[in-house]
């Protein structure tokens, strides 16, 4: 096990082994042609008979046939989880050049930030109805004006049906907003500690987000909670990581938050 580094940060969380304990079951196969027919007699003869040569070649182990998985096909059915082809179909409907041009996503470029992209529950009058539409939920998050963005859209026209914003909503973060976070932090002077305490668990510089595999939580403001600077979160949207090496320990980064939407690092303060 990993030593636990308690410094910079805090401390480096060294993940624990688990043992898992197996019972191994002995199976016992007689191949064909290793045994006479007649072993009580002691003969040694090695004539059988037709019911046993055929007992024997079943019992051989055959080797294994990994079959492909089906073809997944371009549109699904009912209640199915919506296909690759259906996912692209309805991203670049979603995006119309109104969306993309007047919006912005976690970096600052043009576009609005991917979210998600789910089947779309059906209405009242449409759960038991085996010929319901089938609708997909895309959700888009607006880094210009910190606005969540949902359209959803009919698989079968390829229309929109509904448009929806809505402001100080925040859905769990896209790989991309965690990764977007971790290089700001890299480069703050308050990922200082993150920087020592990766070197001290790895032996090399951290300056990039590719070297560390991460999750991350929306963080809101809490009355007296945090500096000034984060007042904002939950308005804008705020990370806490929980980032870990690869090939490495988990490294304690819970006093820092990133505020995507100012692109800016705080620390909490400590109570």
């Amino acid at each position: 096990m990993r030593k636990i580094v308690h410094r910079h940060l805090g401390k480096v969380v060294a993940g624990a082994a688990i043992a898992v304990a197996g019972t191994a079951v002995m199976v016992g196969i007689t191949l064909p042609g290793t045994a006479g027919a007649d072993e009580t007699g002691g003969t040694g003869s090695g004539s059988r008979s037709a019911s046993q040569q055929a007992g024997q070649e079943q019992a051989a182990v055959q080797p294994g046939v990994v079959e492909q998985a089906p073809a997944e096909g371009e549109k699904g059915k009912g209640r199915d989880p919506l296909t690759d082809d259906e996912i692209e179909r309805v991203e670049k409907i979603a995006v119309n050049r109104q969306l993309f041009n007047s919006s912005e996503d976690v970096e600052g470029d043009r576009g609005p930030q991917r979210i998600g992209v789910d089947l779309a529950e059906p209405q009242d009058d449409e759960v038991d109805d085996p010929n319901a539409p089938r609708r997909a939920e895309v959700s888009f998050y607006d880094y210009r004006d910190d606005t969540l963005v949902t359209k959803t859209i009919d698989l079968d026209t390829g229309k929109i049906v509904e448009t929806g914003t809505q402001h100080g909503v925040q859905p769990p973060l896209s790989r991309a907003e965690n990764a977007e976070a971790a290089a700001l932090l890299i480069a703050d002077p308050l990922g200082a500690g993150l920087r020592a305490d990766y070197k001290d668990a790895v032996g090399k510089e951290l300056t990039s987000p590719d070297q560390l595999l991460l999750n991350g939580a929306v963080y809101r403001a809490v009355p007296g909670a945090q500096p000034a600077v984060l007042d904002k979160c939950g308005e804008h949207r705020c990370v806490r990581l929980f980032p870990k090496a690869k090939n490495g320990p988990w490294i304690d980064a819970r006093s820092l938050v990133i505020d995507l939407s100012a692109r800016k690092v705080a620390q909490l303060d400590r109570g």
